[in-house]
């Protein structure tokens, strides 16, 4: 079993059960202790594989994986105005429903038991999260150019899911970036966020071109655009960040108990985008980072392992110290930053009793993780998706053995597959916003 520590090394405990009940890790102690009279339990065998606290996707779009690969080697403009907002403004409810129920078997199958989302329909993507069985803390995205209706469609969406699916579903609000909602829209959601309780979710400073375009423009920083909205007093989970600067570090340091950052590395490198994450500086500001994937659109797969490895080299080469972003650290990212970063720290992110019972059973036999000097360095460097065996989801397993029990997968392969031609059809010249940073 594999043990994060909130700081320090991670360690790899050896003959270990993991006893649930009701959803909740009630115990870890060692295998073959007896289980007390009468005690009546499932019994999932995971001799020969690692428990691993469930992977956490800190920002996703998940819907997009109907546009995986649609939109290649193009610039980040051409990217939005050219091939994926005229796509997105395709898209019917019920696309919506199952490209989200897709990307949770693919989540499922590479160990993904929690994930931030961000999208449009997102009633549509919190029953896809109730039906699969996973766990999603989910965002509809707002632009001011859909209105005042459209805000308080996503108010309501807030008041009516979160909590929703016997906690499984809660809800942050989705204002999309601060160059596409205008200050007094950011002041509104802000508002409701703290009135609700709730947390908000919100592309700011994606890379240094929007952060000089908004000094340029405004005179300001994006990020000093969240703290002069009250977006950061909300609390705050930032995708990208890659355009956060020194002078931006204060503020974020003044909200760090409630302010995160979700590094999305692939996408940055292939829209040829520099700097990256300062993952360094926030962390020592005391701001949480946590690993995303981004929408498959743009980074393919919702593969965490991959987006966690991609942390860890990247980050290595920015600051150039191999000795920098240690296997232990990265894994601490995709989990308890993960938890963090979405407000539930207290809930998931560790195997320990009182944590809910999120629990991926990993096989690290297969020729490309062997021999196995480091299993931590494995899960970091080695492990693929296909490694994982066995998911469990609040006491409540979705995959065993490799096979998914909460899917019809070849059923919904088929319907994703039927909708996918009137999704790339960008012929009409529609799109649902222009990008102009």
């Amino acid at each position: 079993m594999l043990r994060v520590p909130p700081r320090g090394e991670c360690e790899i405990l050896r003959a270990q059960d993991i006893v649930v009940a009701d959803g909740v890790i009630e115990d870890v102690r060692p295998t073959g202790g007896p289980f007390g009279a009468g005690f009546a339990a499932e019994v999932i065998d995971g001799r020969g594989l690692l428990a691993v606290p469930g992977l956490v996707n800190a920002h996703t779009h998940s819907p997009m994986v109907l546009m995986r690969g649609a939109a290649e080697d193009v610039t980040v403009e051409g990217w939005f105005n050219d091939r994926v907002w005229p796509m997105e403004s395709n898209l019917t409810p019920a696309d919506v429903r199952i490209g989200a129920r897709l990307a949770c078997a693919e989540m499922i199958r590479s160990g993904v038991t929690t994930f931030a989302d961000h999208y449009f329909f997102p009633g549509q993507i919190a029953e896809a999260v109730t039906e699969t069985g996973l766990r999603a803390d989910i965002a509809p995205t707002y632009f001011s150019s859909r209105g005042t209706e459209a805000l308080e469609d996503t108010v309501r969406f807030a008041e009516a899911w979160h909590g929703a699916a016997d906690g499984r579903v809660t809800v942050s609000l989705g204002p999309h970036a601060p160059y596409t909602v205008d200050d007094g829209d950011l002041r509104t959601l802000a508002g409701h966020a703290r009135r609700l309780g709730l947390r908000m979710h919100i592309h700011a400073a994606e890379h240094l071109e929007q952060t000089r375009s908004s000094l340029d423009r405004r005179g300001i920083t994006p990020i000093r655009v969240l703290h002069e909205t009250g977006v950061l007093e909300a609390g705050a989970l930032i995708a990208h960040g890659c355009g956060i600067v020194e002078d931006d570090l204060p503020l974020l340091a003044e909200y760090a108990g409630t302010t995160a950052v979700a590094c999305c590395p692939k996408v940055y490198l292939k829209h040829a985008l520099s700097p990256l994450t300062p993952v360094r500086d926030l962390l020592g500001a005391g701001v949480t980072v946590a690993v995303g994937t981004d929408g498959a659109a743009g980074h393919n797969t919702l593969d965490v392992w991959e987006a966690l490895r991609l942390v860890a080299l990247t980050q290595k080469q920015a600051v150039r110290d191999a000795t920098w972003m240690t296997v232990s650290d990265t894994l601490r990212l995709a989990v308890r930053g993960g938890a963090r970063a979405l407000g539930l720290q207290n809930s998931i992110g560790a195997l320990e009793p009182g944590m809910r019972a999120d629990i991926v059973l990993t096989d690290l036999s297969g020729p490309h993780c062997r021999p196995l000097h480091d299993p931590r360095a494995a899960l970091v460097y080695s492990a693929r998706a296909s490694d994982v065996r066995t998911v469990v989801v609040d006491g409540r397993i979705l995959m065993r053995d490799g096979l998914l029990l909460t899917v019809d997968e070849p059923a919904l392969l088929a319907e994703a597959d039927a909708r996918v031609a009137r999704i790339l059809d960008t012929s009409h010249g529609r799109a649902v916003q222009h990008y102009d940073p």
